[in-house]
């Protein structure tokens, strides 16, 4: 595959100057399809190499065409370049959603594709489950990671790996719930008008939510629940998205997908900022009436159902033997890229100890926190004024 191709391949390419719109499919480092859409510069003439250029990455049931994120993109075009993509098992992208653990691969993707297109400048801007991916992606493909022993390198992802690792779990606090559910685990979720079919399905029990804490965060916070027996490993399915595909997991050990590069070996994928909205900072919670219905919709097999012909999202059924590194200890490995962090305090999913735990552990230095008053969450609530103003913070920190 070339990059003057229908089909970007991961390996780099000479820059491309590119000044109209284009769509395409770009393929991940572990041979996921994913739809991608790029929209230059609103500025006559602008060539990509002096234009930012901002990667969009959506909630959970999201999708390059859902209404919330072509506003977002909208917004941000006004000022410049911007990429959206879908997910995998989203929109038209192929793969099943491993609800945050190899999206880094897809956001990845799109930075390197933006790399190609010819911007020197690149921000990722994530919401709710897209706000953990740019966190996590840029401590996994950035600088600031080091010798860090919490994570493990990318190349370790075709083996069945995690995207980065948490070696330990947090001890559980006392009277939390034992864990009885099976399936990914949940990082993030959709705004509150995006997967309308979550509102009306059941949660789940007392009790039998996903329920482990990861990462380095001492003790448990409310709405938490203690760690449980490791689940199946979770590998990204390859190919197209199917329409038939079952909700069980195949009878025989999955295809080996091709090595994925270490973080050291992508400098084109890594960002030039981050910016992370609605996001969460720990896995697993379920301390919020929306996360329960989600946690019921993603570990449930009637739940992938409803996500899979509702929502059009198709989530992978096995869950993560080991825990993906979480976003609050991603955030430390990011500096010295620059990081913004925006929360709402109307949010429904996530209340402020999400973001001021990422803000904590984030080296103070690089990072930006903005608590803002009446936002509720990710994209779908997103206002013009708001979205303005991380589009010039990006501007002014690349």
């Amino acid at each position: 595959m070339t990059c003057a191709g229908g089909t970007e391949s991961a390996p780099r390419c000479p820059p491309a100057t590119v000044t109209r719109e284009r769509r395409t499919t770009l393929l991940t480092d572990d041979g996921v399809p994913i739809e991608a859409r790029y929209e230059p510069s609103p500025t006559p003439g602008a060539e990509p190499s002096g234009t930012l250029a901002l990667v969009l990455g959506h909630g959970f049931t999201g999708s390059l065409e859902r209404p919330a994120l072509r506003r977002v993109a909208s917004a941000f075009r006004q000022r410049t370049a911007v990429i959206t993509f879908s997910f995998r098992g989203h929109g038209r992208s192929g793969g099943r959603s491993t609800v945050g653990d190899r999206e880094v691969l897809d956001l990845a993707a799109a930075v390197a594709w933006a790399r190609r297109l010819g911007h020197r400048r690149v921000a990722t801007v994530g919401f709710s489950m897209g706000g953990s991916v740019v966190i996590r992606q840029a401590a996994l493909y950035g600088t600031g990671h080091g010798e860090n022993e919490e994570i493990r390198p990318m190349q370790d992802v075709h083996h069945g790996g995690r995207t980065g690792r948490s070696q330990r779990r947090t001890a559980p606090a006392p009277g939390d719930a034992p864990d009885t559910a099976s399936g990914p685990a949940l990082d993030a979720v959709p705004g509150p008008a995006s997967g309308p079919a979550l509102d009306a399905a059941p949660g789940p029990a007392p009790g039998s939510g996903p329920d482990a804490v990861s990462g380095p965060a001492s003790g448990t916070a409310p709405g938490d629940a203690p760690g449980a027996a490791p689940r199946p490993a979770l590998d990204a399915a390859s190919g197209p998205a199917s329409n038939t595909a079952s909700d069980t997991a195949p009878g025989g050990p999955p295809p080996v997908p091709p090595p994925v590069p270490a973080p050291g070996r992508a400098p084109d994928a890594a960002p030039d900022a981050v910016i992370a909205v609605s996001a969460p900072a720990r896995w697993y919670y379920r301390g919020t009436a929306p996360m329960r219905r989600v946690h019921w919709a993603v570990t449930r097999p009637a739940g992938r159902l409803v996500s899979r012909y509702g929502l059009r999202t198709r989530i992978d059924p096995r869950g993560w033997e080991v825990d993906p590194l979480p976003p609050v200890a991603a955030a430390p490995l990011i500096a010295p890229t620059p990081l913004l962090i925006v929360h709402g305090d109307r949010d429904p999913y996530f209340p402020l100890d999400h973001p001021r735990m990422l803000a904590s552990a984030a080296d103070p230095s690089s990072t930006e926190l903005w608590i803002e008053p009446g936002f509720g969450h990710a994209e779908t609530a997103a206002s013009p004024a708001l979205l303005t103003r991380i589009a010039d913070w990006a501007a002014a920190h690349t």
